[in-house]
């Protein structure tokens, strides 16, 4: 075998420019498909940071039929305290969750008392939401950024602070109706402006948790939904799996599912984009399967028309037509590592090129962002796979023509 390698680099390297030509073409490829793996990656993996981070969470768990009707934000739809107990105790034992966050979701009239526009709030723990959304801090682009809400102080929508000409420090009353239909208002001061941002939450103020109950008349440890944050987010589907086998198999009075378990991309527009960010790498990865095989198959094709009369004395003197076909099948092989190799290079510098040049892009309301792409080993991997595999594949056709060549028809070719 290692003397048949040999003969097939020769072979290789008898036909410089095309052999040349050829992992050219595959390189390319590679590299296209790297570059693009490599920042569309990143690029989705920022946004669901982002997204996940600042406001959804992972996950979201809701009583049974909440997320139907949120858009009305229905407080007849919160958890009670035994459905809360029930909840706390099945998050705390399962060990792939990192930290959990209670929200009570409501929404209000907002009056700087001159004017009045509606809001939606979120009513939260500061310390607990903190660590399960940790980027939300960092939205406050105006007052007091070192810490979130304190008792008594609203963050509110960057939106409603320049349509209302609010600004930190300023008092303002909400008006709120609780589930009996009575009506409640309170003053509180606005200790920051946040940032919007795109999706469902991207526009909503945050209040305490106390002064949401405060506001509503609420009593008891109830809430709207509990926001789920895990230690490693690619245990998403088996926490999703093992929570749906868990809070999913129990019921309310009525005999009826009572909890509902949501993950970020069932709750957040952006998962369609990212849906369409793994079709187009999938489209990419198909580019490079056709320019391989097209490319191989091509020079394969070629060598064994050039080289009839060689084919044909290698037979008259003994040669083995399985002999032949793994030359050939090897010529294929050894092009297609070739090519991997030169592209893997090729994608890796410029991979750490565009690392340090800090490539800065905006999305959305969002700007400053800045691109890192990374690349995984795995994703190497499968690239060179895929290359050698196509390479070999393309080969086979034309080395199983030459092995089955008639030695005499092929030495009388001219």
């Amino acid at each position: 075998m290692p003397r048949v390698f040999n003969i097939a680099a020769r072979n290789l390297l008898r036909y410089r420019r095309r052999t040349a030509l050829t992992t050219l073409l595959i390189t390319i490829g590679v590299v296209a498909m790297l570059l693009f793996v490599s920042t569309s990656g990143s690029f989705k993996a920022m946004m669901v940071g982002q997204i996940t981070d600042s406001m959804l969470g992972h996950l979201q768990i809701h009583k049974k039929g909440y997320v139907s009707s949120i858009e009305s934000l229905p407080l007849t739809l919160n958890m009670q305290p035994k459905m809360v107990s029930k909840l706390t105790e099945y998050l705390k034992s399962n060990e792939n969750i990192e930290a959990w966050s209670p929200r009570i979701k409501l929404g209000a009239m907002f009056s700087n008392f001159a004017q009045t526009t509606s809001i939606r709030l979120n009513g939260i723990d500061p310390e607990k939401e903190s660590k399960t959304c940790p980027l939300l801090i960092k939205r406050i682009i105006k007052g007091d950024a070192s810490k979130l809400v304190e008792p008594g102080k609203i963050l509110i929508p960057e939106l409603i602070a320049r349509g209302l000409k609010v600004s930190p420090g300023d008092a303002i009353v909400l008006v709120a109706t609780n589930k009996d239909g009575s009506v409640n208002g309170i003053n509180f001061i606005v200790q920051g402006v946040l940032e919007g941002i795109s999706g469902p939450g991207g526009r909503d103020g945050y209040m305490h948790i106390d002064d949401a109950r405060q506001l509503l008349r609420i009593d008891e440890n109830e809430i709207s939904e509990v926001v789920v944050r895990l230690k490693n987010p690619k245990a998403l589907k088996q926490t999703m799996l093992e929570l749906h086998n868990t809070l999913g198999q129990l019921t309310n009075q009525n005999g009826k599912p009572a909890f509902e378990i949501h993950n970020w991309e069932k709750l957040s527009p952006f998962s369609n984009i990212a849906k369409m960010i793994d079709l187009m790498t999938l489209f990419i990865k198909i580019m490079l399967v056709s320019i391989v095989l097209i490319s191989v198959m091509n020079v394969m094709i070629m060598a064994v028309y050039e080289r009839i009369r060689e084919i044909g004395t290698i037979a008259a003197m003994g040669t083995l037509p399985s002999n032949i076909l793994k030359l050939f099948i090897i010529e294929g092989f050894l092009l297609g590592l070739l090519g991997a190799i030169i592209g893997t290079a090729l994608s890796v510098i410029t991979i750490l090129i565009l690392q340090q040049a800090e490539i800065t892009f905006s999305f959305g309301r969002q700007t400053g962002l800045v691109l890192y792409p990374l690349i995984s080993i795995k994703d190497i991997i499968f690239a060179s796979a895929i290359v050698v595999a196509v390479s070999v594949l393309a080969s086979l056709q034309p080395a199983w023509k030459a092995s089955r060549m008639d030695p005499i028809d092929a030495l009388r070719h001219v």
